[in-house]
């Protein structure tokens, strides 16, 4: 049994003084709309406090059984604490604060408790972004990859190609692909739907290709969703899924499936991402890169697949 709340309902005032270390009287949980934190389960506590911020982000499990068992299957609460407690402080970027952070292994419980980011501006993913936005959002991507370029000094993080990724990409793909063809067809063209009925046999020569060197730290779910925008930054939050891959993995899933295509018109973006890492001293080919982009964006049709088909979205 975990010595930690596992869900809302769980926290206590006495526990919530002990792990700030300040005295809170009191507190009030604020559940977010239905689908945000579909993997977990993502609240608001505004705290009763005479001192430090009067809000946090609580996260935990979720409480669907599908969506957790998902989460499981991929370490997924593993992995954010694991990023918390060891990884957040070693990076250039600005990550959440994180309060506390707590997993227990044979049950996959986890809770954190993070900075609450209300004051700064979310992304859409329905909505799309600006060229303005995907520029900045681009410039942290290639920050993020440069400054964890080959990272040796992360040997407990899980290559994406792992038996657990490619076991897990390929059975969720084969459950997914029939309902979203069934349910999205008319939005599915004629040359990804040849893509898709042949992803399951590609998935695992195109993990093993991606995650031939160079690799790096990579986010693995870098969506619009998950982006925070302030005057002069971008905060990644949703840290569940990292691993080591090739670096245009979140740059693909970036500019694929949170940025219109008139936006990515506007721009090549792939170029602006190579600058960067080269302006940060990574030597690195162009055309290598957009090889690479190229391979990764079609490995990722299998993301969209099983969020898509597989996932219960209430």
């Amino acid at each position: 049994m975990s010595d930690f709340p596992t869900s809302p309902e769980n926290l206590t005032a006495e526990w919530l003084s002990e792990v700030l270390g300040r005295t809170i009287q009191g507190f009030q949980v604020n559940y977010f709309s239905e689908g945000s934190g579909v993997i977990g389960q993502v609240t608001r506590i505004d705290l009763q406090s005479e001192s430090g911020p009067s809000s946090v982000i609580a996260k935990f499990p979720s409480p669907v059984a599908d969506n957790r068992g998902v989460a499981e299957a991929y370490d997924m609460y593993g992995r954010e604490v694991q990023f918390y407690q060891d990884i957040a402080e070693t990076l250039t970027i600005r990550t959440p604060a994180c309060y506390y952070a707590a997993f227990e292994p044979s049950s996959h419980d986890f809770v954190l408790l993070l900075e609450d980011l209300r004051d700064l501006r979310i992304g859409d993913q329905v909505a799309g972004c600006s060229l303005a936005d995907a520029r900045a959002v681009v410039d942290t991507i290639a920050e993020l990859h440069a400054g964890t370029w080959e990272p040796t000094h992360l040997d407990g993080v899980m290559s994406h190609n792992s038996p657990m990724q490619r076991d897990g990409m390929i059975g969720g793909f084969q459950m997914g692909w029939p309902v979203v063809v069934d349910q999205f067809g008319d939005l599915i063209p004629a040359n990804a739907q040849g893509a898709g009925d042949a992803m399951p046999a590609a998935i695992g020569g195109l993990l093993e290709t991606m995650c031939t060197d160079p690799v790096c730290f990579t986010h693995a779910d870098v969506r619009l969703d998950n982006i925070f925008f302030g005057d002069d930054e971008v905060i990644f939050v949703d840290w569940q899924s990292i691993c080591t891959s090739a670096p245009e993995q979140d740059l693909a899933y970036f500019l694929t499936q949170s940025v219109p295509p008139e936006v990515r018109a506007q721009e090549d973006l792939v170029a602006r991402y190579h600058s960067a890492l080269r302006t940060r001293g990574i030597d690195y080919e162009l055309d290598r890169c957009r090889e690479r982009y190229r391979l990764c964006a079609l490995y990722l049709l299998s993301y969209a697949v099983v969020i898509a088909g597989t996932l219960d979205m209430g």
